[in-house]
């Protein structure tokens, strides 16, 4: 979808613009619109996720989803017209589980079959939503309560990946406003991954997820996918950094790059509402930094996080020099509460720079450093 940029953000004709030029301007339509499944996962569908023989669950997963699906194409009390009808009554909110929340560790195919709800779901895109619990806070800070229960309240199906637990103030006003889209017959569906500081344990217990949605835990039917996680554990080794002229000079040579200060961009981002980072990425093929240094301001770091995912679901590959992304932050944060969502951007931002060396290579005429196929930082 295009977004409505101001003129000054205009792309230019000749070598690379700025994200840092760019202050994207985007109506309360597009926000709600854009919450679909990012473009790497627009072509995944049950019959694309391979179960593994030797986990009976996974295979029961697709089962239960596929009949999930079928069912939420219906809401129930029929359609909002024929609710409208003087003769009928208002159905009354719906009892007992009407969500999935699909517990599991870290590759066992839980964004795949979440988005694999959402296609299958025989109701019109508008109205079906798929995003990341931080774009869902995100949508409630850029509208407000009211209405993004107003806007979501006439979908028919909700789904909500990475549910994050690391913040209770977060955690109290997504399940408050999941409660009121429950209650106007909107299904939901939602994962969450393991902390890191549990990354032995595989998985992030149902109980957690239970516990701290408190009053909506009714709402939720668990359903465990076992198995074992294709990717490696920890933190990802990122590649070396370039320097600064190489990134200037390849981004020169890149169509659709986009060339930034580090320091300029982290400064302009607190001029952005996080909802609008997707949109400040709009026709970017790839994004190139020059002088890339640890963060030590939490509120930066936080919002560069944001901007790691829009990035990474839009497969832009990043060419940095200065610090590698596994020093972006600093000891503490790695080790404090907000540790899972930075351990998150350094893996996907680190994938997005051995897209970038990848890409470099292949233009140089050399195979790629590693098989992309097994990308520890890939999703499944």
């Amino acid at each position: 979808m295009s977004s409505s940029l101001t003129a000054t953000d205009a792309v230019p004709t000749t070598g690379p613009e700025a994200l840092s030029a760019r202050t994207p301007k985007v109506d309360t339509a597009r926000l709600v619109a854009d919450m679909v499944p990012p473009p790497r996962f627009d072509s995944v569908r049950f019959d694309t996720y391979v179960p593994d023989e030797r986990q009976p669950s996974q295979a029961e997963a697709v089962r239960r989803l596929r009949a999930f699906a079928e069912q939420t194409g219906t809401r129930a009390g029929g359609t909002a017209g024929e609710r409208r009808r003087w003769f009928r009554r208002e159905p009354p909110a719906p009892q007992g589980p009407t969500g999935v929340y699909l517990d599991g560790g870290y590759g066992v195919g839980k964004t795949h079959l979440l988005a694999s709800v959402w296609h299958a779901t025989p109701a019109p895109r508008e109205q079906k939503a798929f995003g990341t619990f931080v774009e869902l806070t995100n949508l409630v800070g850029a509208l407000g309560f009211q209405q993004a229960v107003t806007a979501l309240s006439g979908h028919r199906l909700v789904c909500i990946d990475e549910f994050e637990l690391d913040d209770p103030g977060d955690t109290v006003l997504v399940s408050t406003l999941l409660g009121r889209l429950a209650d106007a017959g909107v299904r939901l569906a939602a994962t969450s991954n393991t902390l890191p500081g549990k990354l032995g344990e595989g998985r992030f217990a149902a109980a957690d997820f239970m516990r701290e949605i408190q009053g909506l835990s009714a709402r939720f039917a668990s359903l465990r996918i076992d198995g074992e996680d294709y990717r490696h554990r920890g933190l990802p080794a990122a590649p070396r950094p370039a320097g600064d002229d190489e990134v200037t000079e390849a981004a020169h040579r890149t169509p659709g790059a986009a060339l930034d200060d580090f320091g300029t961009l982290t400064a302009h981002l607190a001029a952005v509402h996080p909802s609008r980072y997707g949109a400040l990425c709009d026709g970017v093929r790839a994004l190139f930094l020059r002088g890339v240094e640890p963060i030590t301001d939490q509120a930066t770091a936080l919002r560069l996080v944001v901007l790691a995912d829009r990035l990474y679901d839009r497969e832009i590959p990043v060419m940095a020099s200065g610090v590698s992304f596994d020093r972006l932050f600093t000891e503490d944060m790695l080790a404090g509460g907000y540790r899972k969502k930075y351990f998150r951007a350094i893996s996907r931002l680190t994938a997005l720079a051995r897209d970038a060396g990848d890409e470099s290579a292949r233009d140089a005429g050399r195979e790629p450093a590693h098989d992309a196929g097994q990308d520890g930082s890939a999703d499944r």
